[in-house]
């Protein structure tokens, strides 16, 4: 078996698995008998720990993602495998886009952690891609990042919070919930909480505001360019897959992260609206909006904390700020 791993500091966040524990992960999803080639790590996610595998007798490969160890993961950060294992039914709509669950395994018998195989996307990632094509092409791509969106911004459910829960009755005290446990990450890291304890009491006093969101709706919470692949041979971008699902989230759409990343510029990402649709800029929607910045400002420094960022975490205090002083 070729086996070949990411180089990692011995204290990284993404712990490795072994060349054994591939094996035995294999055999737990296609039995006693199978015979694994190659294992190789990828190392563009941040999170889970990820390997293409490749199986004798199996003309495609097959993707390995490994949960963070539970006394890793963040209380704002729980779980997330086993909430995108959740949503996959939600998701309907997108199907032909996503992975295919081959083997999930909860059970910690193998390795002592959450894994799933799934099955490998066609296609190039955006990332290694995009930039190939001339920039009068790239509104093309963000076209179908907004179709896509509004498909799943679409999908009704029956609680606000994570798909795979805690459930919460209304908007507001899910918002606050998140706040609150981002917070609390923050300080078992050993980082200032204050600016989003603050954030967290305003929404709170303000949950009205919040609570004009009514229905709750599928937010994929972290998707954009990093987790989408596209067709390496088009003559013009096409979205050929999106992974990496873990963070779904019932809430207000214009919570979500790729609502954020679609406003950060004024480029070729100003043609997701196109087929998205206009934005609400009611008072209302854009006070709730700066909400939503407090809380992705609140996790972006947790994960600059994890990444060893120091910059981009003193950096998150004062984006923060300027944020807490506009709704405060």
């Amino acid at each position: 078996m070729e086996f070949r791993p990411v180089a990692r500091a011995a204290g990284a966040f993404q712990q490795p698995l072994t060349a054994e524990q591939v094996q035995a992960v294999s055999r737990r999803a296609f039995g006693t008998n199978v015979q694994v080639v190659s294992a190789v790590e990828l190392g563009s996610g941040m999170y889970n720990t990820t390997y293409r595998v490749d199986l004798v007798g199996q003309e495609r490969p097959v993707i390995l993602r490994v949960a963070p160890a539970p006394e890793r993961q963040f209380r704002s950060e729980h779980q997330l495998m086993r909430n995108e294992y959740a949503s996959l039914p939600h998701l309907a709509a997108i199907t032909p886009l996503l992975p295919r669950v081959i083997a999930a395994d909860w059970s910690h018998e193998v390795i002592g952690r959450d894994w799933m195989i799934q099955s490998h996307l066609d296609g190039i990632p955006a990332p290694e891609r995009l930039g190939d094509y001339p920039r009068t092409l790239w509104p093309a791509f963000f076209r179908q990042m907004g179709a896509i969106t509004k498909t799943v911004h679409a999908v009704r459910g029956a609680h606000f919070g994570p798909v795979n829960g805690p459930r919460y009755a209304t908007w507001s005290a899910a918002l606050v919930a998140s706040l609150g446990e981002i917070a609390a990450d923050l300080d078992d890291a050993g980082l200032d909480a204050a600016d989003i304890r603050k954030v967290a009491a305003v929404a709170a006093r303000e949950s009205a505001v919040l609570d004009e969101i009514t229905e709750p709706r599928m937010s994929l919470g972290d998707h954009w360019t990093l987790n989408t692949m596209i067709d390496g041979a088009a003559p013009e971008p096409t979205i050929t897959g999106i992974f990496d699902t873990d963070r779904t989230y019932w809430s207000d759409p214009a919570s979500d992260w790729t609502i954020r990343m679609a406003m950060a510029k004024p480029d070729e990402r100003t043609a997701f609206w196109e087929t998205y649709g206009p934005r609400d800029e009611s008072p209302h929607a854009v006070w709730r909006s700066r909400i939503y910045e407090a809380r992705h400002l609140g996790a972006i420094r947790l994960e600059r904390h994890r990444l060893g960022n120091a910059h981009g975490v003193r950096d998150s205090y004062r984006a923060l700020g300027t944020v807490l002083d506009s709704v405060a």
